[in-house]
């Protein structure tokens, strides 16, 4: 393996960490948005408080296994400069292995990000259905 190998990696890692920040920053205003909220108390803000709490977890670990991804490539890459094959080829192993955690983690926070998706979906479908103001007889006619 040679010097090219792990530098490959480096845009990619640098990417992903990029778009893990937007995530991070888009979750980050969710949040807000709802903390200023008029109720907090609302089903659909409670219903909505459990997903965002794994999401910010999921969220720094995935941050967390990209940037030790990147720091693993970054001395895979000296090592390989500094001729020790051995030690460049196991640090660019764990890269690429920190670096599938973090995409299994993101696919995880993604899935979580769908469901509180369904949620408000559910309840603007609510909100949009007419109230039965008009009692219906026992034969279900109005």
């Amino acid at each position: 393996m040679n010097l090219t190998t792990p530098a490959l990696l480096f845009p990619a890692i640098s990417l992903l960490l990029l778009a893990y920040t937007n995530r991070f920053l888009t979750l980050a205003q969710v949040v807000r948005q709802l903390a200023a909220s008029l109720d907090r108390t609302a089903p659909l803000v409670q219903g909505q408080l459990p997903g965002l709490k794994r999401r910010i977890v999921l969220t720094q670990y995935m941050q967390s296994f990209g940037v030790l991804s990147f720091l693993l490539c970054a001395l895979s890459m000296f090592a390989l400069f500094m001729e020790a094959q051995t030690t460049g080829q196991l640090m660019f192993g764990a890269s690429i292995l920190t670096l599938a955690l973090s995409l299994v983690l993101s696919l995880i926070e993604v899935l979580i990000s769908t469901e509180a998706l369904s949620v408000v979906v559910k309840d603007l479908e609510q909100a949009a259905r007419p109230q039965d103001s008009v009692a219906r007889d026992p034969a279900g006619r109005r």
